[in-house]
């Protein structure tokens, strides 16, 4: 029946209400269009939620007739077989339902989505107009900036004011009828007598220099008088030293300081005449002297005619004395070490006083044989100063110079010849004697006027006068900076070790007012110490931590969270900034290998170290970047998500203003403090 059914089953053609079936069309080709069946047309008219009923009622029917014919099937009667086939064109029937309604759904979909896609076609089409609206806008908003922004050149000219540009002006240039009610006019005027004056003072100005020039040979007809006045008054000057001894003038001292500068060596005489020179002209404060033997002085520079005598002498009584017993290997180099590391019975010393009285004493040797110069330092302060165990090398001979300029460390010879002289007595390097002879430093060669050059090595290198001179007033700065540095942190390292970070009033404004994190410890220690600890291994590798450089570690703690820093201070401090490198020991080992907070944590001391300066000369840098850890620790640890399989309250409650807790993949933290708002925030 069901086959019979497909093979009969015309072509499907719905009919809307009132239209007649397709085979019996009889009217004009018009009315026909309009009678052809739509289902798209059919969507707008029916009903979605009754569709869905119509859905729901034909499902239950099919699952009825279904279940029917199977209880039919079940009996095996074959007078079932009518009552089956009917019950099967009713499946079929509503089959054909089902199948519409799947098809009016799909419709509808349709339908949807094209309207979806044309309302998105709308606001695109929108937004365009909007985007191309807001370029317009942006484009005349820079052309009105830039119209705004116009400078002409007559702006660059300083003109006379207005009152007096009226009051001096003649009537013709100023036109104060017309320029008091024009602005333009009236700057066309000012230009005007701004250019009538400039022809004037141009005309005054070719006048003065032939005036100039009548006065130039004046000058010059002065000095050849002058010239031969002057050994006229060499003459009345021998004639009056009887009267300047009489009277006890104090030119008797100066004379007999220059008379001992007679007898330095070159290197030493002109570090002497130079510092005294910049001492008289712009330094009070810098005091030049000259100490040792000066009969020993005056020996050195015997004839040698009578060294040879001396020496042949000494033969003879060395052949004479034949029970004497010859000087050992060991002996003889020692002589010759001692004969070749010879200083000069004289030496050049400078006290450079400081605003708060402190001095620092240096003192200039000169090695005869290795035509070397070297110094020795030594801090006077005016009030004795609190002991603080880390402050051990700040003041020290050793170190208290070292890389006044960078480099400069003075553990080696700056003359390349030297180290030929080494060899032919055994010395190794000069380092073994600084502690004796002094430190040979670069600057210490060029306050003398030595220059040793290394691609061009010299056989003789002479002092030159223009040298120590153009060295000179930066030296002293530094010198002076160098000392006010070291006692400011001998002061504070008094402070860090009693666990107290100093911070000036000045600084206050950098840092809240309430901060939990304290230091506990403040410590220094050795290189070798600092090179083994694992978190520091990028300053080593990048070069920032050497021999010279002095070496800190910080503890800084807050509940169960300890921070240690290892502070790397540069002997250039304050202008080279300390590098610090962080640990903390909370929740396991955190650095900035593996957290990337810890790694912004030291970029916050590190990199932006520029807003921890304070006052100039920002001596107070060091302290101010310890605050700033234990101020970025609170940060760090009340920001941290609180673990809720632990019971009781959060160990760091959260105290601090922060407007986002984390951000970014990486969730850095918001270290950077904001005043005077008082949040925190990202940089």
């Amino acid at each position: 029946m069901a086959s019979e059914a497909g093979k009969k089953r015309k072509p499907k053609v719905i009919r809307t209400d009132g239209a007649t079936p397709e085979g019996k069309r009889g009217k004009a080709d018009g009315e026909q269009d309009a009678r052809y069946y739509s289902e798209e047309c059919e969507v707008d008219l029916r009903d979605p939620i009754k569709d869905y009923e119509l859905y729901k009622e034909t499902c239950q029917e099919l699952q009825r007739l279904m279940a029917e014919i199977q209880e039919l099937k079940s009996r095996g009667i074959k007078d079932n077989a009518s009552e089956i086939d009917e019950r099967r064109v009713q499946s079929c029937v509503h089959f054909m339902t089902l199948k519409k309604l799947n098809r009016l759904a799909h419709i509808r979909l349709k339908k949807g989505r094209d309207q979806t896609h044309e309302a998105k076609q709308k606001v695109d089409a929108y937004h365009l107009q909007l985007q191309n609206l807001l370029y317009e806008v942006m484009h005349l908003q820079k052309e009105i900036t830039k119209c705004l922004e116009f400078k002409s050149k007559h702006e660059e000219i300083e003109l006379v004011s207005l009152e007096e540009f009226y009051s001096e002006a003649p009537t013709e240039i100023s036109r104060p009828d017309i320029t008091l009610t024009e602005p333009h006019q009236q700057t066309l005027a000012r230009l005007d007598w701004e250019l009538e004056q400039r022809k004037r003072l141009a005309e005054r100005y070719k006048e003065c220099l032939t005036i100039k020039e009548k006065i130039l040979k004046e000058i010059e007809v002065k000095k050849e008088y002058l010239s031969s006045l002057q050994p006229r008054l060499n003459s009345i000057m021998q004639a009056s030293l009887p009267v300047q001894e009489y009277l006890f003038m104090p030119f008797d001292q100066a004379h007999k300081q220059y008379e001992t500068a007679r007898h330095l060596p070159p290197p030493l005489y002109v570090l002497f005449v130079q510092a005294s020179a910049y001492g008289q002209a712009c330094d009070k404060k810098l005091v030049v002297a000259i100490e040792g033997s000066v009969e020993e002085a005056k020996a050195l520079y015997k004839p040698p005619e009578d060294s040879q005598d001396d020496e042949s002498d000494s033969d003879v009584e060395e052949e004479q004395t034949t029970k004497r017993r010859r000087p050992t290997l060991g002996v003889q180099l020692d002589d010759k070490r001692k004969e070749m590391l010879k200083r000069h019975p004289l030496c050049v010393t400078i006290d450079l006083k400081c605003k708060d009285d402190n001095v620092l004493h240096l003192t200039f040797y000169y090695l005869m044989n290795l035509n070397v110069m070297t110094v020795k330092a030594k801090v006077t302060t005016a009030v004795e100063m609190t002991t603080a165990i880390s402050a051990g090398d700040l003041l020290s001979p050793d170190s208290l110079l070292s890389c006044l300029y960078p480099g400069d460390h003075g553990k080696k010879t700056p003359n390349p010849a030297n180290q030929f002289q080494f060899d032919k007595v055994g010395i190794v390097t000069l380092s073994d004697y600084v502690t004796e002879l002094g430190h040979p430093y670069v600057w210490v060669q060029k306050l003398g006027g030595l220059h040793f050059p290394k691609d061009q090595p010299q056989h003789t290198v002479t002092a030159d006068n223009s040298l120590s001179a153009s060295h000179m007033e930066l030296t002293v700065k530094l010198l002076r900076t160098r000392l006010q540095s070291r006692l400011a942190l001998h002061k504070q390292f008094a402070s860090l070790e009693h666990g107290v970070v100093p911070v000036s009033s000045e600084c206050q404004h950098l840092f809240p007012t309430k901060i939990v994190s304290r230091l506990v410890k403040w410590s220094a220690i050795p290189f070798e110490d600092y090179a083994e600890l694992p978190y520091t291994k990028d300053v080593l590798e990048a070069g920032l931590a050497e021999d010279t450089h002095l070496y800190y570690m910080a503890l800084i703690e807050r509940g169960t969270a300890k921070l240690q820093a290892a502070v790397v201070l540069n002997p250039g401090y304050s202008a080279l900034p300390p590098i610090f490198s962080l640990c903390l020991n909370w929740k396991g080992e955190r650095t900035g290998n593996n957290d990337d907070n810890i790694r912004a944590m030291e970029s916050e001391v590190n990199v932006c170290y520029k807003e921890l300066w304070g006052p100039k000369p920002g001596y107070q840098l060091l302290t101010n970047q310890l605050q700033r850890l234990c101020m970025v620790l609170d940060v760090y640890l009340e920001t941290e998500p609180h673990d809720t399989s632990v019971e009781g309250p959060k160990e760091f409650p959260q105290e601090k203003m922060c407007l986002r807790l984390v951000r970014g993949p990486m969730r850095l933290k918001p270290f950077k403090f904001n005043y005077p708002q008082g949040f925190f925030s990202h940089r």
